[in-house]
Parts: C-alpha cells; structure tokens; sequence
C-alpha cells in the first residue's frame, strides 16, 4: 500500500505519516517498506486523469509503499486510536486475500460439472450391477427349469395298461363267463 492511501485510512496527513517513519527507519527493513523511484512514481501519478491545482495538494517526495509487515509496523510508529483500528481492519483484509489466494472459490459451473460427473459414474455403477443381477437371474432361471425338467423326466412312468376300476371290470367279468357259457 502507498503510504498516501495510508495515511487516508489512518486519518493523518501524508507529511506526518512520512515524518514518522523517517524519524523510526529501523523499525522499516526494505522488506517492510521502499521508496518509489521517479519513474515507478510519474507512473502511478500519470494514471490519476488530472490534477488539482493548488499549494501543497501534491507531495514534491517520492511515495513509501509499504508490505504487509510494513502496514503493521506503521500501526505501532502512529499509534493513534484511530491508527491501530485502522490497522486491525487491514490486517484482517491481507488474512482474507491471502485466504482467497491458497483456496481460491470454486465457481458454481465447475461444481455442478463435478456434482454431474459422479452422479453419472454412480448411475453407470448402479445399471452395471442391475444388469449383472439380470444376467445371474436369468441364469438361475435356466437352471430352475432344467431342474423341473429333470425332475418330470423321472417322474413320468412308462404308459402300462391299467386295470379299469368300477362298472367296467364288472362287465368284462360278465364277457368273460358269458364267453366261458357259450
């Protein structure tokens, strides 16, 4: 961050700010802050459309750009009320970001794709089982009928003449002594 937009959250002026970090050098490793060169600085200043006229609206210093580490470190330097709740909310935006960052959102497509995807493996999964339970039904089928088969094959005995029961055993009697008579 610019140490511009700095001091516009913690609510001092730009001068200020800039003072108190001169004034505390040590506490600032390049690490934590740098200068802005010339170039680096005419370019950032070239992407604002147009200038205010007016003494002292622009800083004749080059601009501080501050790490993440800087931030914090200008928290203790300015320490105001105003800077230190400032800083808490910053802090808290660079855990967001970085948060954002190692697990970036799945955007809503891609999880719907993915949602389909294996709902379709678990349909294929579910129609392969279904029709091996067929295929082993039908087998099991065959073998039952087979079985049946077998069994009926034992079962039936060979056609025999049978004795026929009732009135009709009487009358071949009568055929017989009548035949036996004449």
């Amino acid at each position: 961050m610019l140490d511009f937009d700095l001091a516009e959250i913690y609510g001092v002026e730009t001068k200020r700010l800039k003072e108190q970090v001169r004034r505390n050098i040590e506490r600032f490793p390049d690490d934590f802050m740098f200068e802005l060169t010339r170039d680096e600085y005419n370019s950032l200043r070239s992407q604002i459309a147009t200038l205010e006229i007016g003494r002292g609206k622009y800083s004749k210093y080059l601009a501080f750009a501050f790490t993440e580490q800087g931030v914090a470190m200008l928290s203790t330097v300015l320490n105001s009320k105003l800077a230190i709740a400032a800083n808490i909310r910053i802090m808290r935006a660079f855990v967001v970001v970085r948060q954002l960052i190692l697990n970036p959102p799945t955007d809503r497509v891609s999880g719907i794709e993915r949602q389909m995807l294996e709902l379709k493996q678990y349909i294929e999964e579910v129609f392969t089982d279904y029709n091996d339970i067929n295929e082993d039904t039908r087998m099991q089928l065959e073998l039952i009928n087979e079985t049946l088969v077998e069994l009926q094959a034992k079962n039936k005995k060979p056609n025999k003449l049978r004795n026929p029961i009732g009135f009709q055993a009487i009358l071949d009697e009568r055929q017989k002594s009548k035949d036996v008579f004449d």
